[in-house]
């Protein structure tokens, strides 16, 4: 009778209930609230990684670098907008943040290795994000799906994870360069192992929380490395100079269009909405079959809701952030309970809120120690996709492997993928199967080619 009772007193009414659909999926308001504050606990640590990757980790390199205060509040408002289209307009339970791997591809292989402005790479970023809005308000992003198989597509974001795991055991000491072994492990004894030890501490913890299946394991492992290494004296209580909320970066990304359209920054710009594309893709498909919303097997709304993340991307980079994608960190929230739009008005509201917790975030991400735990573990969960390869069918598994293993080795994620397009086609038609091969991946092949021969040093 009590039950019935709190039910009762639960359940949603009138226009909220209309609008969100909530009785129709069996939820009500404080389920979507909670699933929603779940959400954000399973994902805030992108507000102290982004800045440690996308300014710390450049001015760190000796180059220049964006306001890690202006990514850090770009990185908030750029994600409460994408959690708030994607709420109101798609209606779906899913969230959108600055991706993890892309806000790498952005510092490390844009600018750092290709020695391109932060100021263009926005550019670039806002570029990609018009480009996939027209794909996903057209029919054209049915025949880009198709034109991938799905092994190439899981490669790609196994070969990601690595590749973020990479970045979090280099930032953490954990694996440093070798004159003999180009890499080889860090040192845990002696003078200046403190950083090293108090990221395996990291890793241990945040690897602990999330077996226990805590929600936000990856956020609480921060704040439990971040409150060790206060202890421990590894890290000084001392705020970043600069790491206060503001908009320096708002409108960068206006600057940089005489240059955005060279061969190299073409190429940068595909890249990132290839990576930006299928990420979505995948995660709307994979959270959407979690809460139970795809009908026979297809997305409602699915036009809406690539377009939702395409407008977040565009108006991040405008703000000051690389690409927003959708975060499979959604099914946190969709396991317990999540099913409407109001889950991600939520999150989007957390985000919000957090604009005021920045003396937190500033120390976190001005650390790598502590950040590199989250990333190594971020590695973990997109790796996964690994077991899903066809790995007995060699057509799929050599360009799959090669997607894989070049992405780490050689620190760009646009080279994993190149070398995968260019083999595919190669095996599908040794196999004898080449009248199977989308027209549209021959020609991503002979444009990877070209990428090879005419972009790479």
């Amino acid at each position: 009778m009590a039950t019935d009772a709190t039910e009762k007193k639960d359940a949603p009414t009138g226009r909220v209930d209309k609008f969100f659909g909530m009785t129709e999926n069996k939820t009500n308001w404080k389920r979507e609230v909670l699933a929603g504050t779940t959400t954000f606990l399973a994902m805030a640590y992108i507000l102290a990684v982004n800045p440690g990757i996308l300014s710390f980790g450049l001015s760190d390199a000796g180059v220049d670098a964006p306001n890690p205060g202006a990514v850090f509040t770009a990185t908030a408002l750029a994600s409460a907008l994408g959690c708030l289209v994607m709420g109101l307009w798609a209606r779906y339970p899913i969230a959108t943040a600055p991706g993890m791997g892309l806000n790498a591809f952005f510092a490390f292989t844009v600018v750092l290795t290709l020695g391109i402005p932060w100021q263009t790479a926005l550019t670039g970023t806002l570029v990609s994000g018009v480009l996939f809005l027209i794909l996903a308000v057209t029919g054209a992003r049915e025949a880009i799906i198709n034109a991938i198989p799905v092994q190439l597509k899981l490669a790609v974001g196994a070969g990601i994870g690595l590749f973020i795991a990479f970045i979090g055991l280099k930032g953490g000491g954990i694996v440093v360069d070798s004159p003999a072994t180009l890499v080889t492990i860090g040192s845990f004894s002696g003078e200046g192992s403190g950083p090293v030890l108090l990221t395996v501490f990291g890793l241990i913890v945040t690897a602990v929380f999330m077996v226990l299946g805590w929600k936000g394991g990856v956020f609480y492992g921060m704040l439990a490395t971040l409150a060790v290494g206060l202890l421990t004296g590894v890290i000084d209580l001392e705020l970043t100079d600069g790491f206060t909320p503001n908009l320096d970066s708002f409108g960068a990304a206006f600057t940089g269009f005489e240059d955005a359209f060279t061969v190299h920054m073409i190429a940068v710009i595909l890249t990132m909405l290839f990576v930006d594309f299928f990420d979505t893709a995948g995660t709307l498909f994979a959270v959407a079959g979690q809460a139970g919303l795809t009908k026979d097997g297809k997305l409602p709304r699915a036009g809406r809701a690539l377009a939702a993340d395409s407008i977040a991307t565009s108006a991040g980079a405008v703000l000051g952030t690389s690409t927003t994608t959708a975060y499979i960190e959604s099914t946190a929230g969709v396991s317990v309970g999540g099913r409407t739009g109001l889950t991600a008005v939520t999150t989007a509201f957390w985000f919000v809120v957090s604009l005021v917790a920045f003396p937190v975030f500033g120390l976190v991400a001005n650390n790598p120690e502590v950040t590199a735990p989250a990333l190594i573990v971020v590695g973990v969960l997109m790796a996964k996709s690994l077991g899903q390869i066809a790995w007995d069918k060699l057509e799929y598994a050599i360009p799959a492997f090669l997607i894989v293993a070049a992405m780490p080795l050689t620190y760009s994620i646009s080279n994993g993928i190149a070398l995968g397009l260019v083999f595919f086609p190669v095996m599908m038609a040794a196999k004898g199967r080449w009248r199977e091969v989308h027209p549209i991946a021959w020609v991503l092949m002979l444009a990877s080619i070209g990428y090879f021969l005419f972009l790479t040093e």
